[in-house]
């Protein structure tokens, strides 16, 4: 505990090795847990679809309430990590997001679900912004992209584990018992409370009155970052308008338009998100070579030619093999989470990247529900298939921010910045 509640020397703004490896270890236990959370909707919406007889309009809307907490989290939470500390922050939004999806198990009709998924959207959203922001004031510039896309990887396997949940508690206890695993998630909110560390460079930001009292929403539309906040807002709601729109559609998408069982299901969105944790790795790498905003607009290219390959296929064998290659692509998360928090000072970072990002997430909230409509016109297929235009204007956005962001060397700034 000492290692937790003791202020760093005065004057050090670097993480200790050892401090590091537990804010690595323990931003992908709660990143995990909260992809895992997410994804139980998506791989229980056929089932709550059956059992109240929904609209594909009014089950993607259970999906929109959930987004619309996140992107309330973003800023919610982003605030509260920059003024009291990005340790509480990520503890905070665990917690919420845990207990809300367990909540879930005892919804009696669509309305307990959007309000119990809104409640949960405002500590899922608020997770990414924590994790990031001590990942990017923790470990040096030359390994932080990788380091943050390793982190972030623990999205597919959070899903992955979702899946497999799936597979074994659906036949069996239907989608209560499923939303029931969801307060696993208060583990990871222990190992931070004991384990990790606040970030040096927020607690000698704070120590000084200054950093305390600029901590606001209209800070980062202050000269300098207005542009970034905007663009990068833009950028995410374009990405995640594409990922939500196909990601929560292709659990139904497989057994609606392809005749799969649960259990059948389970093991092909599994086999997606091996291909999406490979991809983490994969183009961390790359943009710590490349550079983050040449990674991210030419991973963007790919998936935006490959997602509509993938959604006109009709062999089974074809989609589970082609499909963990397309989702490979799916992994730009990771680089968001490296590059946004270098858009900003320290006294506004986790702000500043969780709007961009989360705010994103909000603005896309009503890709479910608008997938779902457009899907009830056209079909499933050609509205996932659609998402790869929205993927390529990302990547179009992305192309008007910095390739060399103006605070990538966190340590070298200074509390006053």
């Amino acid at each position: 505990m000492n290692s937790v509640n003791s202020r760093p020397p005065a004057g050090r703004l670097e993480a200790t090795p050892a401090s590091r490896w537990h804010v690595l270890a323990a931003s992908a236990m709660c990143y995990g847990f909260d992809a895992m959370d997410f994804m139980m909707l998506a791989l229980a919406l056929p089932f709550l679809i059956s059992e109240w007889n929904l609209s594909l309009g009014e089950a993607g809307m259970l999906g929109t309430a959930g987004m619309v907490g996140v992107g309330l989290s973003g800023v919610a939470l982003g605030w509260f990590a920059d003024r009291y500390g990005r340790r509480r922050a990520l503890i905070a939004g665990v917690v919420i997001f845990a207990l809300f999806t367990a909540a879930l198990a005892l919804a009696r009709s669509r309305w307990d679900v959007m309000a119990l998924r809104l409640l949960a959207g405002l500590g899922l959203g608020g997770v990414w912004a924590a994790v990031t922001t001590l990942i990017n004031e923790s470990w040096p510039k030359e390994s932080r992209a990788r380091a943050v896309s390793w982190v972030l990887s623990m999205w597919p396997v959070g899903v992955s584990v979702a899946a497999v949940l799936a597979a074994l508690v659906l036949p069996r206890y239907g989608w209560r018992g499923l939303f029931l695993f969801g307060a696993l998630g208060l583990l990871a909110a222990v190992y931070v409370y004991f384990f990790v560390p606040e970030s040096p460079l927020w607690r000698a930001q704070h120590s000084r009155p200054a950093g305390v009292s600029r901590t606001s929403v209209a800070a980062i539309f202050a000269p300098g970052f207005r542009k970034h906040t905007l663009l990068g807002t833009l950028a995410s709601a374009c990405f995640l308008t594409a990922y939500w729109g196909a990601n929560t559609w292709l659990p139904t998408f497989l057994v609606r338009d392809h005749g799969l069982s649960a259990a059948s299901m389970g093991r092909y969105v599994l086999v997606l998100n091996v291909g999406m944790f490979c991809g983490y790795p994969l183009l961390g790498a790359l943009a710590d070579r490349i550079g983050k905003r040449r990674a991210l607009v030419l991973s963007f290219v790919i998936v935006s030619v490959l997602l509509p390959i993938y959604a006109s296929l009709d062999n089974l064998s074809a989609l589970l093999w082609i499909g963990p290659v397309v989702a490979v692509f799916f992994a730009q998360t990771g680089i968001f989470g490296a590059y946004f928090p270098e858009l900003y000072p320290t006294r506004i970072r986790s702000l500043g990247a969780g709007f961009c990002f989360n705010i994103g997430r909000g603005i896309a909230a009503f890709a479910p529900f608008a997938m779902g409509q457009l899907a009830s016109m056209v079909g499933l297929s050609r509205g996932i298939a659609l998402c790869g235009a929205a993927f390529l204007l990302a990547g179009l956005v992305i192309c008007f921010l910095p390739e060399q962001p103006p605070f990538a060397s966190a340590s070298d700034e200074t509390p006053s910045t």
